[in-house]
């Protein structure tokens, strides 16, 4: 590990590699603008660490990271696409201000890096009793399983989340 001591670490890191990695990231996302803010994105989050690993190939990692923020990007893209066409069966009475559709877009972002990492069935016993409130046992006949597996995912989704939250 190499201390932070100073940000000359990862001002060589940028001035050697910053208009490579956008390029990377342009060819992956099709627009220069996207992948100058993921890029600057890898960066901001260099300088949040307290250490940086040593690196014999610097531009490998610089593309491991790039490449997570790159899914996230996406997977925001997806939500925030579910939720306009979400919003485009509300009356314009109902529409939520732009505001709050910032904040909901937010919090649906937060749910869903929260739940990354769960098998598709914890995923969705979860959010069936979270979110639409259905009982064990009618989740269980809807997803063709056991009460007792109904059971076993979501403490299994609540445990994952308690982790993640706590740590």
């Amino acid at each position: 590990m190499i201390p932070l001591i100073a940000d000359n670490t990862i001002h060589t890191l940028y001035t050697d590699h910053n208009v490579w990695l956008r390029n990377v990231l342009r060819r992956r996302v099709g627009c220069s603008e996207t992948a100058a803010d993921l890029a600057q994105d890898v960066f901001v989050r260099l300088l949040g660490r307290q250490y940086l690993p040593a690196m014999n190939e610097p531009r490998a990692y610089l593309a491991t990271l790039a490449h997570g923020l790159l899914i996230d990007h996406r997977r925001r893209q997806a939500l925030e696409s579910a939720w306009l066409e979400s919003l485009s069966a509300l009356s314009e009475d109902d529409v939520p201000s732009p505001e709050e559709q910032v904040l909901i877009i937010d919090a649906l972002a937060r749910i869903d890096a929260l739940l990354s990492g769960l098998k598709p069935r914890v995923k969705e016993v979860f959010l069936l009793s979270r979110l639409d409130g259905k009982p064990y046992p009618i989740i269980a006949r809807a997803l063709g399983v056991s009460l007792s597996t109904v059971e076993k995912d979501m403490a299994q989704a609540l445990r994952h989340c308690y982790q993640v939250l706590m740590g």
